[in-house]
């Protein structure tokens, strides 16, 4: 399901020139267009959240997946800015949709089976982003856009399917429920003395985790490179290859997630991914040569790897379906300002120093999750609950 999802985003992605010389838009109309996926993203994920606690996350995983591989194929019959953003309106829904219920029905099966395995629900999506990419960049001269999207919604539709009706089919995982209760021998709950206040607050540092993260991956998405060309002066080849390096590592990293996360301790993993990705940050924004900053954007991708899944993962343990909903729509509102933030400070100091913002972004998502186990330690010492473990 992960992989349908980042496949299916990429199919769209990579047919985005296409669509717009269909469309006849400029630069700016296709922003506003753009704007209109994200908008059906935004609004969609805090009902989702709602729905996975009345019916469950399965079958709204299974719905919202099936929207979405319909409406990829609707931007290619747009033949207006108004019509591509209606099309965009649907398909934002779908994905917002999916993102939600996927990730709520991961975070159940991640405590069934009592083991950090986030990260490879997500190393799912990614891997099914670059087959989606590389199938798309195949047949970018071999098939129209239509054919090419409503192949992929095809696709999407018949895995949706086979993976839905296993899924529908097996025990359903127990939902997590906000957590107000400490873990006792044998899987009960004793109370715990935390309030609603507390459990939103947390969700909210977490979902605030998300949104750094997000901002880094959106920024260097749309950016590098533009940075790697104008600023370094390779290639476009070479650029491409800096950016496929950079997708490459962030999923290599997501491969690795679980067992860094049993090794290290989340909390751990995340601080470290942070500084990494900071570090590296600084590094390929300012080098001055390619091997350094295409090295730098390498570090940028192990660092990011695992914070946005983990973040995700620990809002859901919080506060259930809504949790990561809320967790969610920050994240996705981080990936929207990260591009428009880096595009204002490039016109304004240039884009290596923009580009830094990325590290600020980077070490704010290292440093909050210390503040996310500072304050549910406390809340354990407040419940008598003294360890904690398998949380870093």
């Amino acid at each position: 399901m992960f992989a349908v999802d980042g496949f299916l985003f990429a199919a769209w992605v990579v047919r985005i020139p296409d669509v717009r010389s269909q469309v006849h838009a400029s630069h700016s109309a296709l922003g506003l267009a753009l704007l209109c996926l994200s908008i059906g993203a935004v609004l969609t994920m805090p009902a989702v959240g709602r729905l996975c606690l009345r019916y469950g996350s399965r079958p709204v995983t299974v719905g919202s997946l099936t929207l979405l591989s319909l409406a990829v194929a609707l931007p290619a019959h747009a033949h207006s800015v108004t019509s591509l953003g209606a099309a965009l309106l649907l398909f934002g829904a779908g994905y917002g949709g999916a993102n939600v219920a996927m990730n709520s029905a991961a975070v159940d099966l991640v405590a069934q089976l009592r083991r950090p395995v986030m990260p490879s629900f997500h190393a799912g999506y990614s891997l099914g982003g670059l087959l989606g990419a590389g199938l798309g960049g195949l047949l970018a001269d071999r098939l129209t856009t239509a054919w090419a999207l409503a192949l992929g919604g095809a696709l999407g539709l018949a895995v949706t399917a086979g993976a839905g009706a296993a899924l529908l089919r097996s025990p359903a995982a127990p939902m997590v429920a906000p957590d107000n209760g400490a873990a006792e021998p044998g899987g009960g709950r004793r109370p715990r003395r935390t309030g609603a206040g507390h459990v939103r607050l947390l969700v909210l540092l977490l979902g605030l985790t998300a949104l750094c993260t997000a901002y880094g991956e959106g920024a260097i998405a749309d950016w590098t490179t533009l940075h790697l060309t104008d600023d370094v002066h390779t290639g476009a080849g070479t650029a491409a290859a800096g950016y496929a390096a950079y997708a490459f590592a962030m999923t290599s990293g997501r491969v690795g997630g679980t067992w860094l996360s049993i090794r290290l301790g989340q909390t751990r993993l995340m601080l470290l991914g942070g500084l990494l990705a900071a570090a590296g940050m600084l590094l390929a924004a300012l080098a001055p040569a390619a091997a350094p900053a295409i090295g730098g954007f390498v570090l940028v991708g192990l660092g990011l790897a695992n914070l946005f899944p983990l973040a995700i993962a620990r809002a859901g343990t919080a506060g259930g379906p809504q949790g990561v909903a809320l967790a969610s729509t920050l994240g996705y509102g981080g990936m929207l300002i990260g591009p428009v933030v880096i595009g204002f400070l490039a016109d304004a100091v240039g884009l290596p120093l923009a580009l830094t913002t990325v590290a600020v972004a980077a070490s704010a998502a290292a440093l909050l999750p210390l503040a996310v186990g500072g304050g549910a330690v406390a809340a354990r010492r407040r419940a008598g609950d003294r360890t904690a473990p398998g949380e870093g």
